[in-house]
């Protein structure tokens, strides 16, 4: 009886691990969008949009409430950790640190493979784009007008100042912050276990966004910009398995490629996704379950990190980026410039988490070099497909730092870090928020 009972599992999808569904769901989306493309199909395109578009809207759909209170609940729960100003420091070290790496790789892979030499488009079709994210907008648009319109706008940056601010009162405050902390705590539980019903779902999601980005863009549309799209996921993986592993192997004295098979999944579905915040609840749980960071520094780091930390978006395309479109335009970039793009990437991060891609902060990059804006409207038209690569960077550098930093200040679970990763499933619990002591 064991045997059939064993091959029968085999056989059922739903018996599967994550990320063999995850695989499937890519490899079920890759044959339906070339089967869209040479066929004609109209219908079949517009069921993958629909597919992809609503996995999308469900992961957009918790992101409001999710990063306010997370935010809120890590910054309240810093009055448990020990050392918190410490941590909080190494953290934004570290963040910074890995942040100047990653540009300083997109910076040297743009002047070796020179991406905008010899392509033969023109900026005249290229729609600018409407947020132009300059230096001004970025640190107006911080602090909102009115807090139900950061909610409902779902502007991430402003969610992350609200959560940040009422997190350091509530600090302040002690005893009497207590019970509005603990209200966010279970708004917080709730939120993340409905958005883990809606992450497994993302088989299904995977299967309708890349049969989407295939039905639509095919390869017509990558030929001028390969060079371009090569670079980016050249660079995005010189980071990912280079830089990362040294940093874990010599920084942190762990085993990287422990590392990366237990952060797996989370790095899977932030590719597939395109969002870092969607995939911040199984971030956390990769950190604390199998990565052994302690659940009240990675309560604060994780949705930090979501939020601020993105070497794909923010470090490695953007450099690029840039010299794409000055190359384009025939500008020359000096020495100055690249100092510039390397002290935005840094400190404008933040501003990705307001758009889903980092259009924000190219825009950003551009404006700060006097690049034309339509420069970014034309590398949109490939923006989900580089999108990808560079949110699976992001969502592993989350969960990088967080390891060193614990593993530098003494405070990881080795013993948790060694063990074979548990398989994930539903029943597994998502880690608990740190209360906040009376």
């Amino acid at each position: 009886m064991s045997a059939p009972t064993s091959r029968s599992r085999a056989l059922n999808p739903a018996r599967w691990s994550f990320g063999i569904q995850i695989l499937l769901g890519l490899a079920v989306g890759i044959a339906a969008g070339f089967l869209a493309r040479t066929t004609g199909a109209a219908w079949l395109t517009s069921t993958l949009t629909q597919v992809g578009g609503i996995f999308v809207q469900l992961l957009k759909l918790a992101v409001p409430p999710l990063v306010f209170t997370a935010v809120l609940v890590s910054v309240a729960s810093l009055g448990q950790v020990t050392n918190a100003a410490r941590l909080a420091g190494r953290t934004l070290l570290w963040f910074m640190g890995t942040s100047l790496i990653a540009v300083a790789v997109g910076i040297a892979l743009g002047l070796v493979t020179n991406p905008g030499r010899g392509v033969d488009l023109t900026l005249d079709g290229a729609k600018t784009p409407e947020d132009h994210g300059g230096w001004t907008d970025f640190l107006t648009g911080i602090i909102p007008k009115n807090v139900v319109g950061a909610f409902t706008n779902g502007n991430v940056l402003q969610l992350v100042f609200l959560g940040a601010v009422l997190g350091v009162a509530a600090l302040k405050l002690g005893d009497a912050a207590k019970p509005f902390v603990t209200l966010a705590e279970s708004v917080l539980q709730l939120v993340q276990k409905a958005l883990w019903w809606v992450i497994r779902l993302a088989p299904i999601g995977t299967a309708g966004l890349i049969g989407k980005a295939i039905a639509s863009y095919g390869w017509n549309l990558l030929q001028p910009l390969a060079t371009f799209a090569i670079a980016v996921y050249a660079g995005c993986l010189i980071v990912l398995v280079v830089v990362y592993p040294i940093l874990l192997r010599t920084v942190g004295g762990v085993n990287p490629i422990r590392f990366y098979a237990k952060a797996w999944p989370a790095i899977e579905l932030a590719f597939v996704s395109r969002s870092s915040i969607g995939t911040m609840p199984l971030t956390q749980r990769m950190v604390t379950e199998r990565l052994g960071v302690p659940g009240e520094y990675a309560s604060f780091a994780v949705p930090f990190g979501a939020t601020t930390k993105m070497d794909g978006c923010a470090a490695v395309y953007p450099a690029l980026a840039g010299i794409f479109v000055a190359q384009l335009t025939g500008t020359h970039l000096g020495i100055r410039d690249y100092i510039l793009i390397a002290f935005v990437s840094v400190v404008g991060s933040a501003a990705t988490a307001g758009l889903t891609g980092a259009i924000v902060m190219l825009t950003l990059t551009l404006s700060t070099l006097g690049l034309p804006l339509a420069g970014a409207g034309l590398l949109l038209a490939i923006d989900p497909i580089l999108d990808m690569i560079r949110t699976a960077t992001n969502v592993a550098g989350q969960m990088v730092v967080p390891v060193l930093v614990s593993r530098r200040e003494g405070i990881l679970d080795q013993e948790a870090f060694d063990q074979p990763a548990a398989p994930l499933t539903t029943a597994t619990p998502i880690p608990d928020p740190v209360p906040v002591a009376a």
